[in-house]
């Protein structure tokens, strides 16, 4: 059986904060900052003269009480709020078919605020022109819309 020393225990730490820090550097988002946090209080622990398994129970510690307090402050931050567009404003509004609606013929076209668009109805059914419809979401360049009764 190995011995595992203190010293073993300081590399193996350091090695794992770099490790861990180098995945960090080369994503995207954040996916090993809590495990950089955790391998640095657990080398500290050995630093201290804990046993290897004091040091691995303070890394899991460590890695899972930052995980708890900053996934709000990360979810926040990672997923920012949607940025609307001046298109988004006629979701909701009630445009004129100038052009039959037909889904399966990929014809269609809502005039709304001065504007044509292509479009599409949200059921498949067919839209006649000249009738007024209620723009329920832009997919693309393309209005989806519904018959206003």
């Amino acid at each position: 059986m190995v011995e595992i020393t203190q010293t073993t225990m300081y590399i193996f730490w350091a090695a794992a904060i770099v490790i861990f820090a180098v995945a960090e550097a080369v994503t995207a988002q954040l996916v090993s900052i809590w495990f950089v946090l955790g391998a640095v209080a657990a080398l500290i622990a050995a630093l201290f003269g804990a046993s290897p398994v004091v040091q691995v129970i303070v890394f899991i510690a460590v890695t899972i009480l930052a995980l708890v307090i900053t996934r709000p402050l990360v979810k926040k931050y990672i997923h920012p709020k949607k940025e609307y567009t001046n298109a988004d404003k006629v979701i909701g509004q009630v445009g004129i078919v100038v052009e039959d609606i037909d889904n399966i013929k990929a014809t269609g076209q809502v005039k709304i605020d001065g504007k044509i668009w292509t479009a599409r109805s949200v059921d498949g059914s067919l839209i006649p022109k000249d009738s007024d419809v209620v723009i329920n979401r832009i997919e693309g360049v393309k209005l989806i819309v519904t018959k206003n009764n």
